[in-house]
């Protein structure tokens, strides 16, 4: 049932609508499963309010442009913050000058910010994986043979036996390859037994299919990995005593600086990187990461407390990803702190929509970019006609170009603007790299330009 919530929650965000075989017994599957979900994580929001000693917080604006309470989509009234924090300067006022400075002692500082206040920490003596390949098939895809293997993870969970977690993951590898080759790993999702999505519409004559962007890698002689992070964490409140977070809890509710999904998938994703540094098949110094919305916000944040990944493409990743939180625009800190989402954060992010506001915050998201340097990062998005300005093109834009003063300290490149360029214009140049597409809620318009990008690295 989780994953069909999950399923028919990202199709609307993306415009998708999902055909059943049967639609009448899907939809009443789903507005069942969806309300036990629902009463589940309200009552463990709640729970974590108590423990905040909140009674009140502010709502959300919605989503929707014609609603009463639609979020801002005007310019001017986006930035009513007057400053941001500074990455460079240490909490004791002085200035990082050095690259030393700031691996020994800045970027320990934001690192520990965001554990407490906005991620969660992650907990000590976690269980070991144990990875297990259930299958391996030589296919086609397209016109390219590959192999694909199909994988689980075993969590150990002799600790806990009441709670069994498994992480999913499939690589695929050109069969023809003679010797390791990159990776492109991406946050994945499944469609439940029955959906299948509708067809493209029909054109007159029929339009050639644009290649798959696993099928733009392997034409490259690179692979490609699918994670699927729902397979060891939940996509909901109701999921936070289950899976690695209930593993490592015993069952119990989480503590307000424990680790939410974010992190938690960002945790499966290094133990998937585990296992990909011992496949022979694969380049272990040139894997990258994908993910797109939620899984955007994963990407950005595994990017970042993960130094053996290469290079990350995030896509539309939103508030709680690279947008600025402190940005009145689109998506707001106070609907990732309600119950619906808050289960991405950890307990202490919801302080911030109540009784502090998106000002208190001790570091902002251009300082989850800077977490992720020297190495490249590639921001997506679509257009605001087509996707929407939930997602604040601007504001992530913004979470780029703020975090160059990093990049430069460490003898990199940044955007090199602060000028938000016209749609479809790829600004490429440095080691921190941003285009918004004319498409909707996807990174596929992105994927070319994306691998020219990171032809740079991974030749």
């Amino acid at each position: 049932m989780k994953n069909t919530v999950f399923l028919l929650s990202f199709l609307a965000l993306s415009g998708f609508q999902a055909v059943a075989q049967d639609p009448d017994s899907t939809r009443k599957a789903f507005l069942a499963a969806q309300a036990v979900i629902q009463k589940q994580s309200e009552h463990d929001h709640k729970k974590m309010l108590e423990q905040l000693n909140i009674t009140s917080l502010r709502p959300g604006p919605s989503g929707n442009p014609n609603a009463p309470n639609a979020a801002n989509i005007d310019e001017s009234q986006a930035t009513p913050y007057t400053s941001l924090p500074d990455p460079l300067v240490l909490k004791n006022g002085k200035k990082v000058t050095t690259p030393k400075q700031w691996w020994q002692q800045r970027r320990p500082e934001i690192v520990e910010d965001f554990d407490r206040e906005i991620y969660g920490r992650v907990p000590k003596n976690l269980p070991k994986v144990t990875w297990e390949v259930t299958s391996e098939t030589k296919e086609m895809n397209g016109d390219i043979p590959v192999i694909t293997k199909k994988l689980l993870g075993h969590v150990d969970n002799s600790a806990y036996p009441a709670i069994k977690v498994d992480i999913e993951l499939t690589l695929s590898t050109p069969a023809n390859a003679t010797g390791p080759v990159p990776v492109m790993m991406s946050y994945g999702f499944r469609f439940p037994a029955g959906f299948r999505l509708p067809p493209p519409p029909a054109t007159n004559p029929p339009a050639k299919p644009e290649p798959t962007w696993q099928q733009q890698l392997l034409a490259k002689g690179w692979g490609y990995a699918v994670l699927y992070p729902t397979s060891y964490q939940a996509d909901n409140g109701a999921g936070l005593t289950q899976g690695i977070i209930g593993l490592m809890n015993k069952g119990q509710t989480r503590k307000p600086d424990d680790w939410g999904a974010l992190r938690a998938w960002a945790w499966g994703a290094s133990r998937a990187l585990d296992y990909l540094e011992t496949d022979k098949a694969v380049d272990a110094q040139k894997i990258g990461i994908e993910g797109l919305s939620r899984y955007g916000k994963a990407t950005a944040v595994t990017m970042a407390y993960e130094p053996r990944l290469a290079i990350a493409f995030v896509g539309s990743s939103g508030e709680g990803g690279v947008k600025i939180h402190r940005r009145k625009f689109g998506e707001q800190v106070e609907n990732v702190a309600s119950a619906a989402e808050y289960h991405w954060m950890a307990g202490n992010f919801i302080k911030y929509a109540g009784p502090l506001t998106p000002n208190d915050l001790p570091v902002d998201a251009h300082e989850l970019v800077a977490l992720c340097a020297p190495r490249p990062v590639f921001i997506s998005s679509g257009s605001p006609q087509v996707e929407g300005n939930w997602v604040d093109a601007k504001g992530m834009f913004l979470g780029g170009a703020l975090a160059g003063p990093v990049y430069k300290l460490l003898g990199k490149k940044g955007l090199g603007t602060m000028e938000f360029p016209p749609i479809e214009t790829a600004l490429v140049d440095g080691d921190i790299a941003f285009r918004q597409h004319s498409g909707g809620h996807t990174t596929g318009p992105n994927w070319p330009t994306f691998l020219i990008f990171a032809d740079r690295y991974f030749k």
